[in-house]
C-alpha cells in the first residue's frame, strides 16, 4: 500500500468522484471508504497487482476505483440501477473493472462471468450479510481472503452489535472460513465491523 505523510493513496487517473490528490496520487479517504478505514486501523490486507478481486456491493464505484488502482482485475457486483450508472462510468476509465449488474444473494447468476479470485470484498447492508459472504466464498481460491464489512444494525437492530458479530463469526467458522481479525472501524464508521477471513 502507498502512504504519503501518513495518508493512504492510490496510483491511478484522478477525478473519479472529486477526490483530493497528493503528489500526483489519489487520496483514499477513510470516511468515504470502509476498506480505507480498515487500512488506517492497521488491519488491511496488502493489495497486489496480480490479484483478482470480487467486490460485492460495488455501489458507485468509489472504493472499487481505488482497489482497481492496486490490483489486476476487479469483478464489481451491484444490484441497484442508479449506482450502476456511476459504476459503468468508472469501468470506462479503468479497463480492469468488470461491472456486473446482479444480486449478490444469487451468485449462480453471475458465476459464468467469473474465475477464481484471490480476494472477495463485501459491503452489502442486508440481514443476510453472513449468508451472502458464505455463498460467494465459492469463488475464492484456497487460502484466499474474504473481507466482510458488517453493518450490525442491518442484520438485527434489536441486538447488541457485539452479539451479532459473535454469531457471524460462528457462522463463518461452520462454513470453513477462518476469521483472522475482527475490527470495529471507529471512528470512521459507526456500528460497522470488518472481518478478515481465510478460506481453508
Amino acid at each position: 500500500m502507498i502512504w504519503i505523510d501518513r495518508v493512504l493513496v492510490s496510483k491511478g487517473e484522478p477525478g473519479v468522484y472529486g477526490e483530493k490528490t497528493l503528489q500526483g496520487f489519489r487520496v483514499w479517504d477513510p470516511y468515504r471508504s470502509k476498506l480505507s478505514a480498515l487500512y488506517y486501523l492497521g488491519k488491511g490486507v496488502e493489495l497486489e497487482k496480480e490479484m483478482k478481486v470480487l467486490y460485492l456491493g460495488a455501489a458507485n464505484g468509489t472504493t472499487v476505483s481505488h482497489v482497481a488502482d492496486y490490483t489486476g482485475c476487479v469483478y464489481a457486483v451491484e444490484f441497484a440501477p442508479r449506482p450502476m450508472q456511476d459504476l459503468l462510468a468508472v469501468a470506462k476509465r479503468r479497463k480492469n473493472v468488470i461491472p456486473i449488474m446482479a444480486d449478490a444473494t444469487r451468485p449462480e447468476t453471475y458465476a459464468p462471468f467469473l474465475e477464481e479470485v484471490d480476494l472477495v470484498y463485501q459491503d452489502v447492508a442486508s440481514p443476510e450479510q453472513a449468508q451472502i459472504a458464505i455463498r460467494n466464498s465459492i469463488f475464492l481460491k484456497k487460502q484466499g481472503i474474504l473481507i466482510v464489512v458488517l453493518k450490525t444494525r442491518s442484520i438485527d437492530v434489536t441486538r447488541q452489535p457485539e452479539d451479532v458479530l459473535a454469531d457471524v463469526r460462528q457462522e463463518f467458522g461452520d462454513a470453513g472460513l477462518v476469521v483472522d481479525t475482527m475490527t470495529w472501524i471507529l471512528p470512521y464508521h459507526r456500528d460497522h465491523a470488518a472481518l478478515v477471513c481465510r478460506k481453508m
